[in-house]
């Protein structure tokens, strides 16, 4: 009896093995891009960089996940010389996103659903310490895994010459959306 309740959890747990991966992100080929524009259409970009990562598939499914942002890594890459340095100071700060105070950011994923060519996910972004739900979609392209998601910086109290805040902002008003696009590697 006791051979055959072994065999049966040896099986039980063989099988959750074989469909739970955890797999963690390659950090040197993992890209984080932002982007973010003032209503006169002037736009700003840059990138970020990934502290940590990783993510639990389960039968092709993400079941929970961790991805931790390095703030401090915060880059301006459409201007250089003495204005780059000037807009990467003026995003860290106070008016911007603190970070200081808060160096890291991050999303913790809770589920997702198969669609077309990858997953919908759904999580709690965390910026400046203020957490909110919020969905995006993963898309499988070549070997990574390709994600664009934007959100509402007024909700993470990032208000510097945003509209939510601020009345008579004129041609100085930022909007409030800012887009993020990654490209995640795993090992």
């Amino acid at each position: 009896m006791t051979i055959i309740k072994h065999f049966l959890y040896l099986i039980c747990f063989g099988t959750f093995l074989l469909s739970a991966q955890k797999t963690t992100l390659n950090l040197e080929k993992s890209t984080l891009k932002w982007t973010g524009e003032q209503i006169t259409s002037k736009i700003h970009y840059g990138s970020l960089q990934f502290k940590s990562g990783d993510v639990l598939f389960e039968n092709g499914l993400i079941t929970k996940g961790t991805f931790i942002v390095d703030m401090t890594t915060l880059s301006v890459e459409d201007l250089q010389g003495s204005s780059k340095g000037k807009l990467e100071g003026h995003l860290k700060s106070d008016d911007f996103f603190s970070v200081e105070k808060f160096n890291e950011s991050s999303i913790v994923i809770s589920s997702s659903s198969k669609i077309p060519n990858g997953l919908s996910v759904s999580g709690i972004l965390t910026i400046k310490g203020t957490s909110h739900p919020i969905d995006f979609k993963m898309l499988l392209k070549d070997s990574s895994w390709v994600s664009y998601l934007t959100f509402d910086r007024s909700k993470y109290n990032v208000r510097y010459g945003s509209g939510s805040f601020f009345e008579n902002l004129g041609d100085k008003l930022i909007l409030d959306s800012i887009k993020l696009e990654t490209s995640l590697k795993f090992n």
